[in-house]
């Protein structure tokens, strides 16, 4: 199929992008990647009267460090994430999870702010921000706000943006010490089945801090095991530990039926998966402990 007629614009600045946006009262797209957006249209799922191009808008693809924090601009394509040394030094598990992102076609165009947008329960991106503690910038004609990416999404495939709201930045916070991810598809790079991302970093005593367990595939978006992370903070994260917490993350998890794997399978896969997760972040602390030097 193709897509329906759309008027196209090509917008030189954040402020003619959003004035777009509200002149056309929600009925308006942004075009950044595409790799979202026009299969969609060409399956005529989306039917807008108007997309909004801002591949020309200067800053958008910025990389920024900025004290603690990690700013990406909308626009920053995957294969600067997979290929940057800033992001690798700064935000080592979003470089890691890029690499699970489709194939080099869609990293060479696909943005971070379009995944973040689109949603995908099963996407990488989105469940790294979360994971991670991101915030999303947004703007529209009446100012600008922050959206934390706990509150970002309101279901499947839907975010709290208003629709003449658009998203510039993803600001993340200083990164954990320690992190690992696990993700299993049916092929490779292919939409995952379910994905568990953990970050976290241990006290002097050796209990671990901060822990934050992603999930990804088991609700109507990625979310975080918080019961579990609760029951890992303070502890030396034992394998009885590791067990229970896996158990924790699976009572709060609504994972859904589809063509890739029953709910009932993805709840067996992600009880597995955060155990090989939190497993492979214990043993990432250990190796970076045994090869400190000895005072």
């Amino acid at each position: 199929m193709k897509a329906p007629d759309f008027i196209y614009h090509r917008a030189s600045s954040v402020q003619e992008a959003v004035q777009l946006l509200d002149e056309y009262d929600g009925n308006a797209r942004i075009l950044a990647g595409g790799q979202s957006l026009i299969p969609m249209l060409n399956m005529r799922l989306w039917r807008p009267s108007a997309l909004i191009d801002i591949n020309r808008i200067e800053g958008l693809d910025a990389v920024n460090a900025q004290g603690h924090e990690t700013v990406l601009g909308a626009r920053v394509r995957y294969n600067v994430i997979e290929h940057s040394a800033l992001i690798a030094q700064r935000l080592p598990l979003l470089t890691n999870m890029i690499r699970y992102v489709g194939d080099r076609q869609v990293r060479h165009r696909g943005t971070v702010g379009g995944s973040l947008v689109q949603g995908d329960p099963t996407g990488e991106m989105p469940l790294a921000a979360l994971t991670l503690g991101a915030k999303v910038k947004v703007v529209s004609v009446k100012g600008e706000r922050e959206i934390p990416l706990t509150s970002f999404y309101e279901g499947s495939y839907a975010t709290v943006l208003e629709p003449n709201e658009m998203v510039v930045s993803v600001i993340y916070p200083k990164h954990p010490p320690f992190y690992a991810f696990c993700e299993m598809n049916r092929r490779h790079n292919d939409f995952a089945v379910v994905s568990v991302a953990v970050a976290g970093e241990i006290d002097e005593q050796g209990h671990w801090q901060d822990v934050r367990i992603g999930m990804g595939g088991v609700n109507e978006s990625p979310m975080l095991a918080t019961d579990a992370a609760s029951l890992l903070n303070g502890s030396r994260m034992t394998d009885e530990d590791i067990a229970q917490a896996a158990q924790l993350a699976c009572t709060q998890a609504d994972p859904p039926d589809d063509i890739r794997a029953s709910g009932e399978y993805r709840l067996h896969l992600l009880n597995a998966y955060v155990r090989k997760a939190l497993g492979n972040l214990r043993r990432e602390a250990s190796s970076a402990f045994s090869k400190s030097p000895v005072n």
